[in-house]
């Protein structure tokens, strides 16, 4: 079923917040923003700023009302600097001008000076300075103390992943007005309405119900508006607020870049125990993540760190350990994946390290210890209906003779090597953060002419989200997809919304939608019932706009149903809530139950490199992924491709890159390099068969964030095709391995 969204975004119809047509008077914002990573502002000067022509009005720290915070999780984050800054980027001011033009000149006429403090950009300095947000957390299974003596082999290392870029095709954008009673209406390009809401209250003074948040669609999030887009709100709101004038504010690309956080580069420490015959015995690493200056989600994606620090293997002694490390650097935040990317590439480098010791294909390790069903993961929760060996097995009869055919080539080709690296995948999903937040809302109405309106919290960002809240609507009521529409998500129709993050929006909104529905549809077989003096509702079916009674078509038809209801006084409106049962978490024990369920995969990824140059193609990814029963395979199909394209780029070629004073140098699509079409692989999605989730919608599995683990299967490939080259290269991991890497290892003395 084609997602109707698509059709226009090719015709060029979909609004995003700079279509909007802004009432005339609207006055734009720009934002002055520290030149330095950490000091004292001494002096600031605004009064040339306040003299061109043109400029409204120049807002500072001093002109907020309520609370100067916009922390996500721990309150360390000013909405705008006062007296230290703590990186470059740090909002100070922001101007209100005629044009958006007018207000970007302004703040370069803005006079500052600092004292200049000491920095920190390295997550392993900070921690040795004890630079560190809330405590240590570690999670453990077994006695890993004790094993060490029993294992046959053993390795230890180090590995570095790097940030990324969200590259969301929209960039940061709001547009707010006030409205009557001192309340403001805020067009925002958020994932998390409920945070622009709350968070603009306290930074106004004012009770929630004053702000209203409406989010019709987003230009790409893929975390990177969960919480981060909450300041350009607030700083917005607060100009509109001030001034009783529309205001909107949308960051250019360099800006969005400088200003904004990545995903979390992490620097980890492993040591791995193993037995002769592949089994790992131990498994022990701790994880340095670089959380920027303010905490903003970095504990939550800690957490995700910790909880998939195994993947998809069962190791019966772990310990996984996390320090939150505070840098002058921007906040980083969540990315898609959110902390496991992170720790998965750490144990598949553990796992390769392994392999390459004990001389055989790390896919003998992978195999040997995939997770069955029964398994504890070291947060106490045991494998439920595991999908690991049959994702495995189904790949499985291409790997060896994939492996002899790439064994032939690299003897006949001096100068160009293949190579093959397997990749399986186990995903918990829900917000095991915040358990709390694994909840959700919808209102289904039914006009009289038989057509629906549904609002959620869920918010459309290219993931198809909306389509597929039609199609649960559709099904059940057996009517075509023409007759519903999705709202926008709004925070006036839907109250303390979840954010759209964490794989999850289908699955709540889509369960809540779905109870909307079947409230509606049981009014509706009780009013049928009783006209039709059927004996029970259950004899009744919708099918294709028609009801039907023991099978048999009646003269009843969907919208005279729906126009006698009316008549009647029946309501045809539905509320519903829905929330994930049976989850808990002990944090005194660190165990509990924090996943619904999990999604397995089996990826296997093939490479060409270019021994002469240091480039590299990656060739073929071969999937056998655990949808459930997807609801739509289209869309399904297209979040892993996206995914995988996404998470190749990380591990490859997407290199943050700073100067000494931590600005940030890859600031524009000129100098950071993302995938392209030329760039991504043939990708080839196998659905795995008969695999069933009765906690997801309509037994399907949430798919946005686990295919991006496939892309790391791209990193290790590459390593098999050096290796092919140069047998005696050493295993060091570090990421991303851009072509510049590669050809320095290869050549290296």
């Amino acid at each position: 079923m084609k997602n109707i969204d698509t059709f226009l975004h090719v015709k060029g119809e979909s609004q995003f917040t700079d279509d909007l047509i802004v009432p005339e008077g609207t006055l734009h914002a720009a934002v002055f923003s520290s030149s330095i990573a950490h000091g004292k502002i001494t002096h600031l000067n605004l009064d040339t700023a306040k003299q061109i022509d043109g400029v409204y009005a120049i807002l500072t720290a001093d002109d907020i009302l309520g609370d100067n915070q916009i922390g996500a999780i721990i309150p360390d984050e000013p909405l705008l600097a006062t007296s230290v800054v703590h990186y470059i980027g740090q909002p100070i001011a922001v101007v209100i001008a005629k044009t958006a033009d007018i207000a970007r000149t302004a703040t370069k006429t803005i006079v500052i000076d600092f004292e200049e403090y000491p920095t920190i950009f390295d997550a392993r300095q900070a921690y040795a300075k004890g630079q560190l947000i809330g405590s240590p957390h570690t999670l453990s299974l077994g006695n890993i103390e004790t094993v060490w003596k029993n294992c046959d082999v053993i390795v230890e290392g180090k590995v570095e992943s790097g940030g990324q870029e969200h590259i969301y095709l929209e960039t940061q954008s709001v547009f707010a007005y006030p409205t009557e009673n001192e309340g403001l209406k805020v067009i925002s390009s958020t994932q998390s309405p409920n945070d622009v809401q709350r968070l603009i209250a306290g930074v106004l003074n004012l009770p929630m119900h004053k702000i209203e948040v409406d989010v019709l669609r987003l230009g790409g999030g893929f975390g990177g508006k969960e919480s981060q887009a909450t300041a350009w709100a607030a700083m917005t709101a607060l100009a509109a607020f001030k001034l009783k004038k529309p205001i909107k504010l949308v960051l250019r690309r360099d800006e969005d870049m400088r200003m904004t956080g990545k995903r979390h580069p992490y620097s980890s420490d492993f040591k791995m125990g193993l037995t002769h015959n592949g089994q790992i015995l131990a498994y022990e690493v701790t994880f340095y993540q670089n959380a920027g200056a303010a905490a903003d989600l970095s504990p939550a994606v800690l957490g995700r760190s910790l909880f998939h620090a195994t993947n998809s293997y069962f190791i019966p002694h772990v310990k996984t350990t996390g320090y939150i490390c505070r840098t002058n650097l921007p906040p980083n935040t969540a990315f898609r994946g959110f902390g496991t990317p992170q720790a998965v590439f750490v144990i598949e480098s553990a796992i390769f390290k392994a392999a390459e010791q004990m001389d055989v294909a790390p896919s003998f390790i992978q195999k040997k210890n995939l997770l069955k069903t029964g398994d504890e993961f070291s947060y106490g929760m045991k494998v439920e209906n595991s999908q690991a060996s049959r994702c495995w097995e189904k790949a499985e009869h291409e790997i060896e003779k994939r492996y002899q055919e790439i064994n032939f080539f690299n003897k006949i080709n001096p100068l160009r090597k293949k190579g093959l690296a397997i990749m399986p995948i186990c995903f918990g999903i829900s917000f095991n953060g915040a358990l709390f937040m694994n909840q959700a809302n919808a209102i289904v109405h039914i006009y009289t002419d038989g057509s629906i309106s549904v609002s959620t919290g869920a918010i459309e960002m290219g993931q198809g989200v909306n389509m597929k809240i039609r199609q649960v609507i559709a099904n059940i009521f057996s009517i075509p997809l023409s007759r519903v529409n999705v709202e926008s998500a709004n925070t006036k129709r839907i109250a303390n919304m979840s954010p759209t993050a964490a794989s999850l929006a289908a699955d709540l909104n889509g369960n809540a939608t779905k109870l909307a529905c079947l409230k509606l549809l049981d009014r509706l077989k009780t009013f049928a019932a009783k006209k039709l003096n059927a004996v029970s509702t259950e004899d009744l079916q919708l099918k294709e706009e028609v009801l039907y009674l023991k099978g048999e078509p009646t003269d009843l038809t969907w919208q005279g149903l729906i126009g006698e209801m009316y008549l009647n006084r029946v309501s045809l409106t539905a509320h519903s809530h829905y929330s994930i049962p049976n989850l808990y978490f002990d944090e005194a024990k660190e165990k509990g139950h924090p996943f619904a369920y999990h999604v397995f995969g089996t990826a296997m990824v093939e490479v060409t490199l270019d021994c002469l140059r240091g480039t590299y193609r990656i060739d073929t990814v071969k999937i056998v992924h655990d949808f459930g029963k997807s609801l739509n395979p289209l869309i399904d199909k297209g979040q892993v491709e996206g995914a995988v394209v996404q998470g190749i780029g990380w591990m490859t070629i997407e290199e943050l890159m700073y100067a000494n004073n931590g600005s940030l140098l890859t600031d524009t699509l000129a100098n950071y390099t993302i995938p392209d079409i030329r760039f991504a692989p043939d990708i080839q999605v196998d659905f795995l068969e008969n695999s069933e989730n009765p906690l997801g919608l309509f037994n399907s599995k949430a798919v946005g964030e686990p295919p991006f683990l496939y892309g790391i299967g791209a990193y290790f490939a590459i390593l098999q095709a050096m290796k092919a080259f140069r047998p005696t290269l050493a295993g060091q991991f570090s990421a991303p391995l851009t072509s510049e890497k590669v050809l320095l290892s290869l050549y290296e003395n």
